[in-house]
């Protein structure tokens, strides 16, 4: 059954809600930080899922992976844990954006367990979601810092971002991913639809960052995905025709799943 949702609230406008053990953090300080990370992820994105939330909660764990808790409880709150440092702010967002990432992708309710072969697509997308919130943040935190005098803090953001991209750019070129995405796709398939953020995922994240830098609108085709029986779970060709037809349903672009079936030359199944 599907949780209730309310559409006059968004994935932008959810109240959001801090849990689990933050140390000696401020929780204000670590709530200033989440917002400004969803805004720098979701401000200029139209956001079409007919399945948002109407709340968030971030769970900070002690240890453990970042995830998103599948709580079989009927609720409409989306629920992410993160495991950070004391006041890491930059692994902070980032955690917190690929897991809202997943959010945005309709991957927060009871029924939305990860699973192959197409998981791996997802991780990438939303790694590559929050890469680019943390690019924008970066420039946000300079020009005007959540906490005072702090504006330098942007400079260390950046960074950190840089540092993901460098690896996974030596990544994607030592694969053959930068030259030729199809064939990449052929030769490596059955390690690429490994579920999780495997390093072809990751490789294939810095794909999909230029993409949504090149066509930010391709967004919104996010808010479209899992909204069929299988989700994830589908063979990639037919996963790509569910998701655009899904993107007809809601009235978004579907220019995401066509540039992805023309980049790993996927051929077009019958829908």
């Amino acid at each position: 059954m599907t949780p209730p949702t309310n559409p006059s609230i968004t994935l932008l406008t959810a109240p959001i809600e801090l849990a689990g053990d933050w140390g000696h953090m401020l929780p204000r300080s670590a709530d200033q930080v989440v917002e400004r990370m969803r805004h720098a992820c979701l401000d200029d994105v139209r956001l079409v899922s007919d399945r948002q939330p109407t709340r968030l909660r971030v769970d900070e764990h002690t240890s453990g992976q970042p995830a998103i808790w599948l709580h079989p409880d009927g609720s409409s709150m989306a629920w992410i844990i993160v495991d950070i440092g004391e006041s890491d702010w930059s692994k902070l967002a980032y955690q917190f954006g690929h897991e809202l990432g997943h959010v945005l992708c309709n991957s927060w309710q009871a029924d939305a367990k990860p699973a192959p072969p197409c998981q791996w697509l997802e991780e990438a997308m939303v790694e590559a979601h929050s890469l680019r919130g943390l690019g924008r943040l970066a420039k946000s935190w300079k020009e005007a810092p959540p906490f005072a005098g702090d504006n330098a803090f942007g400079d260390a953001i950046a960074g950190y971002r840089e540092n993901i991209v460098r690896g996974y750019t030596a990544l994607a070129d030592s694969q053959g991913l930068t030259s030729d995405a199809a064939a990449w796709f052929a030769d490596h398939r059955g390690e690429i639809e490994i579920p999780g953020l495997n390093p072809f995922a990751q490789a294939m994240s810095v794909t999909i960052l230029a993409e949504y830098d090149r066509a930010p609108d391709c967004l919104e085709a996010l808010g479209a995905l899992n909204r069929w029986p299988g989700r994830t779970g589908l063979p990639i060709a037919e996963y790509l025709v569910r998701w655009e037809a899904s993107c007809a349903e809601l009235g978004a672009s579907p220019s995401l799943p066509i540039r992805l079936r023309d980049l790993l030359h996927v051929p077009q199944v019958a829908k």
